[in-house]
């Protein structure tokens, strides 16, 4: 799925990751940060390696579905911003999708919507 910016772009309800949800560069393999929070639209990313704004990049994390397992989603995505938080060495980092596989996408649907989930 293409998505463009929009003034809807940053509406997009943004569930917080709760529990600890690697994130890893799919080219790589290095596990480069965890989820702070995720969108139809897009995800924050809690970086422990160096990215570039305005760079593209191919991510990979596992999302706990509702009803038990996991689904792993592949993504390719655009870094819009960057920002130092107080942590040594650690950048917030947020992105929007510009490659999310239909399959991906719903089970990241399914992921924002299911009960007991908490909003930024």
């Amino acid at each position: 799925m293409n998505t463009t910016a929009s003034p809807e772009f940053r509406r997009a309800r943004r569930r917080r990751a709760i529990v600890r949800i690697d994130v890893v560069d799919a080219m790589t393999d290095a596990v480069i940060g965890q989820l702070g929070n995720l969108s139809e639209s897009g995800l924050l990313l809690i970086a422990n390696a160096p990215l570039n704004e305005d760079a593209l990049y191919q991510w990979r994390f596992r999302l706990p579905q509702p009803g038990g397992g996991d689904a792993e989603i592949e993504c390719g995505a655009q870094v819009l911003w960057l920002d130092r938080t107080s942590a040594s060495g650690q950048l917030w980092a947020g992105a929007r999708f510009i490659l999310l596989p239909k399959a991906a996408h719903q089970a990241l649907n399914a992921w924002v919507d299911a009960p007991g989930g908490e909003f930024d």
